[in-house]
């Protein structure tokens, strides 16, 4: 994995989001994340804290990184599924290409999804986060089926999307040698076949 050292007076201040990121990755991984603070993160990134948080409201926001973009574009992502396709299989292929990165950002993906899954302190954030995925999966199984997205199927698929998503990260995290995407496409096609 690439990661961003301490900035020094002479080199220019991180103003993107990646930057921030791997500045503060390396900090966590280092003194931990409840013991890094937002300060030490701007120090290590050379900028003011306010400036930090114009990126990052929050610590806790960090390990999530663009999440609001990248819930966008997974919604238009399965608004651009053709109707002809099955809802099944439209939810499984988005799901999938959702969490398909390209090779160089796969270890920091990794760092970042451990941080989720194995910090206790993220936990309730992490559940906000969580409910806003299911409910893109929610509000596009509501348009397909003609229903509300707070009625039971819309829900429940969003629940068990949810949950084969978690499972497969948790595999992965202990199988480096597995791709992502291959354990979701998998786990998801298992379901299907173990429920029909």
């Amino acid at each position: 994995m690439t990661t961003a050292h301490a900035r020094t007076a002479g080199r220019p201040s991180a103003t993107d989001h990646a930057a921030i990121e791997r500045a503060a990755f390396e900090l966590f991984e280092q003194q931990g994340f409840d013991d890094t603070t937002m300060e030490q993160i701007a120090q290590a990134v050379g900028v003011g804290k306010r400036t930090l948080f114009r990126y990052f409201p929050s610590k806790n926001d960090i390990p999530w990184g663009q999440f609001d973009d990248s819930l966008r574009d997974f919604a238009s992502q399965l608004a651009a599924v053709p109707e002809d396709v099955p809802l099944a299989d439209a939810v499984h292929r988005c799901v999938v290409a959702f969490n398909d990165f390209d090779e160089p950002s796969i270890e920091q993906h990794r760092v970042r999804m451990r941080l989720i899954l194995a910090t206790p302190t993220l936990q309730a954030h992490s559940a906000l986060r969580y409910a806003a995925w299911r409910r893109v999966i929610s509000d596009f199984v509501a348009a397909r089926t003609g229903t509300h997205p707070d009625d039971l199927v819309p829900v429940l698929v969003g629940h068990v999307s949810l949950a084969l998503a978690v499972t497969s990260y948790e595999l992965w995290l202990d199988h480096p040698d597995l791709a992502l995407t291959a354990v979701l496409d998998d786990a998801m096609a298992t379901l299907r076949d173990y429920a029909g």
